[in-house]
């Protein structure tokens, strides 16, 4: 059966509501974004979203569709997967555990998509992937109700990646089924038990093996002993050695190692932005006050936003300004005064970092201070 998915319509909005905040939820606006040549249209499209002129959204495999501004059917057209792209997709999300607990939760990992494109499975949708059509008069691509679809099917993806793989072509139901049965053993009998796998070993004779011994330690070479972390007895402290310091290093040792284990792979930093995480991620003071608090909002974009001015292609500013203008949705927006990748309307600056999000920067003491995470959406945070 054709797994379809119906969602109720999104009561109205405030004017500051940002769209997508999750990563695969942004990487869709911005398909449909770059796809448009009419940034009139998409800030009606922003406006009719955040106003609830969408209907209910049916979600089925290769379309999203509502009656907008109540008598306009809308619908927005995703190819779907073929069964052999499904099934590099399949292998890539068995192969490490971590993806199946990442989609059951909710989350889409990067290195899951970064495998499937890889695998020459296209999960996200890039420029021109997205075919609208609307029964309106508009000859948009897209017209304000699809891009209305669209910029509200980000909600619905901001909380379950399953949506996106309804769209390309399969439901979750099918999907897990599909993983449990790659996950179960081969029929037959098993070599060590002679018990047919189906029918599997009972629970008395699989505890009756006991647990075999565990094999030896490896030579403990005492040339290469780390020292202790814990503080030596008084008087046997070895020079040099700085339990405290060795302490933060095997935490942040064992936390990139997690991370590594969580996202496959992890940027390089320079020894600066190093010592800045270091001093983020355990309340280290070094004199990195503003360099921390960057850090902690946005890692090392935040941290490039906070002490490199550059200039952004104007396509990406004109895109802002509308945002800006649609979130106050009438009302006259505050004054900008513009240098570069720098805003500043009044006591607020937003900072447009190379990761395409915009930063908030307070003034304090003649300097500007990182103020919270990034948005997508600059009218976002200019209401805070």
């Amino acid at each position: 059966m054709t797994a379809v998915r119906g969602f109720p319509a999104f009561p109205p909005q405030r004017a500051g509501a940002r769209f997508a905040t999750s990563w695969w939820g942004r990487a869709w606006i911005k398909a449909m974004e770059d796809t448009s040549l009419d940034q009139t249209l998409l800030r009606k499209g922003r406006t009719y979203a955040k106003t609830g002129q969408v209907g209910p959204i049916t979600v089925s495999p290769g379309r999203i569709a509502a009656v907008t501004e109540s008598e306009y059917d809308t619908v927005v057209r995703v190819e779907q997967l073929t069964d052999a792209a499904w099934e590099r997709f399949l292998d890539q999300v068995a192969a490490k555990s971590g993806h199946i607990a990442a989609l059951l939760d909710r989350d889409m990992p990067h290195d899951l998509v970064e495998a499937a494109d890889d695998a020459a499975v296209p999960l996200l949708p890039a420029v021109g992937d997205l075919e609208p059509e609307c029964s309106c008069p508009d000859w948009g691509h897209p017209c304000k109700h699809a891009a209305a679809l669209c910029y509200q099917a980000s909600w619905l993806l901001d909380a379950d990646p399953f949506v996106l793989l309804l769209m390309r072509g399969r439901g979750e139901r099918e999907l897990i089924e599909a993983l449990q049965q790659r996950d179960a053993p081969a029929a037959g009998t098993t070599a060590a038990s002679g018990v047919s796998a189906a029918s599997g070993v009972p629970a008395a004779e699989a505890f009756a093996v006991g647990t075999p011994p565990l094999p030896a330690p490896p030579p403990y070479d005492v040339a290469f002993a780390p020292p202790a972390l814990d503080p030596p007895p008084a008087g046997d402290a070895a020079p040099g050695a700085d339990p405290a310091a060795l302490r933060v290093l095997a935490a942040s040792a064992a936390s990139r190692a997690r991370q590594i284990l969580v996202r496959g792979r992890l940027p390089e930093l320079t020894e600066y932005q190093d010592r800045v995480r270091l001093a983020a991620e355990h309340d280290l003071g070094l004199g990195l006050d503003a360099a921390v608090a960057a850090w902690r909002y946005g890692g090392a974009d935040g941290l490039d936003v906070l002490e490199t001015a550059w200039t952004p292609p104007r396509r990406d500013l004109a895109r802002a300004q509308a945002l800006l203008e649609a979130g106050w949705e009438g009302e006259q927006p505050p004054g900008i005064q513009a240098w570069r990748n720098r805003w500043t309307l009044g006591t607020l600056q937003l900072r447009y970092g190379r990761d395409g999000r915009w930063y908030p920067f307070i003034e304090r003491d003649g300097q500007w201070w990182p103020a919270g995470p990034p948005e997508r959406d600059p009218a976002a945070l200019s209401h805070g």
